[in-house]
């Protein structure tokens, strides 16, 4: 039995809204809503526009991050949420996000990061070979 530190929510959103897509100050409420929703503390923020498109950021709390960056031209979004410990849950966060950039579709998978082997109790004997 194995204990992670971590859940890492990778989120790949098609068919989103390109003007919110491309919108900074937008991208960057979404995702700190995101982040409060979930209970989340937020700590940091910075996002980045690019031109001609596109918006870049992290939101950095507490319990780790939520990223983003957008291909408005493509209506895609590639989104990260990794939150540790037991009182943020990343799917709420991921949930809102998809709903917030109107995605049409979206693939989602969970990733267990920094898994650590829970402690046996008591020693443990060598077998004799």
């Amino acid at each position: 039995m194995a204990h992670a530190l971590g859940r890492h929510i990778l989120c790949e959103a098609y068919g989103c809204d390109p003007e919110v897509l491309n919108d900074r100050a937008v991208v960057e409420r979404i995702m700190v809503d995101a982040a409060l929703r979930a209970g989340a503390e937020v700590r940091e923020v910075a996002f980045h526009k690019f031109s001609p498109q596109g918006v870049s950021g992290v939101v950095v709390i507490s319990e780790s991050h939520l990223a983003i960056h957008t291909w408005p031209e493509l209506g895609y979004a590639a989104i990260d949420v990794f939150t540790c410990g037991e009182t943020v849950n990343p799917w709420e966060a991921c949930n809102y996000l998809t709903a917030a950039f109107r995605a049409s579709s979206v693939e989602t998978r969970e990733v267990a990061r920094g898994v650590q082997p829970v402690a046996l109790k008591g020693p443990v004997e060598a077998s004799a070979s």
